[in-house]
């Protein structure tokens, strides 16, 4: 197949791409606006690549993406461009509407559009897989699960956002006939995380010595998805799962924020045996607490392991183990990003009751 990869360049899209130019025969067209996040030497493993192909375009700009459809005459798309970060939603939450939400509008017109135009044939095999969150179902209880048909609830923007382009692209399915899929994993982590998210700013802070910020008091609970892992699901997705029909991505390894970042802290000691920091769990700090800060996330795979024979490889002390190991053996990718101003510290405190102190 050809593909149009939407945020190709991100933490989930790159893992995407290198996935399928790995293990694959699909050519893919990697569509990305390079926001802060985004970084094209999250592929520097697999490129150059003749079945690869870049266009710089934002997925807000219909006539730049008319033109991508009309050039590379995609046979899918996998649509993972998005802004993705809890805190910021809450600093600046205009970007993820007109991202998250306009963006996926416009990307479903444009896809509907081409659809339309294509042989019969064609038309039968064309997929839409839209790639969404378990945030977009709110928060759990100390039990249960999300499944397909949990009800949605989101608590922060960023959850309203995703849980908005969920409901248009189900709607186009449902109005326009476009053949969707959807997904909604839990949390994921692994080499390439940009160093906002809880695993690579923990691991960062560590290895420079900086006070390491648990949120509260550390115990949130999230279900936890190596990165590699949903990204052979979410091409199992898109090979064979069946139009309209959603699946939850997880591998159900629930931690706490606490329990995660010790884990991560006596790795650290084990993997970095000069750092001048060890024990590095003495540089955990509580932090006044992100504001709706909800309590537990967990994820029920059930669906996508008995349809479509998905199940992760990588086990939580595995993928951490590698987690820790990349950003170790990776300094200059992490501090490149430090040198252009991205300093590590703390977003989402202009809400109501966090006073702006930590």
């Amino acid at each position: 197949m050809r593909l149009l990869v939407t945020g190709g360049a991100g933490f989930i899209g790159s893992a995407v791409l290198r996935q399928c130019l790995r293990h694959t025969d699909h050519c893919v067209v990697n569509v990305d606006k390079l926001t802060y996040a985004g970084n094209l030497e999250n592929l520097h493993e697999i490129l150059p690549n003749e079945r690869y192909k870049f266009e710089h375009v934002d997925i807000c700009d219909a006539a730049a993406l008319a033109r991508v459809f009309e050039i590379h005459d995609p046979d899918a798309v996998m649509h993972l461009a998005a802004e993705s970060h809890v805190d910021r939603s809450i600093d600046g939450p205009s970007a993820f509407i007109n991202t998250n939400i306009a963006g996926t509008f416009t990307l479903l017109e444009c896809a509907r559009t081409h659809y339309e135009r294509l042989p019969q044939s064609r038309r039968a095999a064309f997929r839409f897989h839209h790639i969404s969150t378990d945030e977009v179902f709110g928060a759990l209880g100390d039990t249960g699960t999300f499944t397909e048909t949990s009800a949605y609830a989101p608590n922060s923007p960023y959850a309203a956002s995703k849980a908005s382009s969920d409901m248009l692209a189900r709607a186009w399915h449902h109005t326009y006939g476009l053949p969707v899929l959807l997904s909604n994993c839990s949390n994921n982590y692994g080499p390439y995380q940009f160093p906002e998210k809880l695993i690579p700013a923990a691991i960062l802070a560590a290895l420079e010595g900086a006070p390491i910020p648990i949120y509260g008091t550390g115990a949130n609970i999230r279900d936890w998805l190596f990165v590699e892992d949903h990204a052979t699901a979410l091409i199992a997705i898109l090979e064979r799962g069946i139009v309209g029909e959603s699946y939850n991505v997880g591998a159900r390894n629930e931690r706490s924020n606490i329990e995660l970042v010790r884990i991560l802290c006596q790795t650290l000691d084990v993997q970095a045996p000069d750092s001048l920091y060890r024990p590095h769990e003495n540089l955990i700090t509580f932090v006044v607490d992100r504001p709706g800060h909800d309590l537990r996330y967990a994820i029920d795979p059930s669906k996508i392991e008995r349809e479509l024979g998905w199940r992760p490889a990588a086990t939580m002390e595995d993928g951490l183990h590698r987690t820790v190991a990349w950003y170790l053996e990776n300094r200059p990718w992490w501090e490149a990003i430090r040198a252009r101003g991205f300093s590590g510290g703390r977003l989402g405190l202009d809400a109501p009751g966090t006073s702006g102190a930590i």
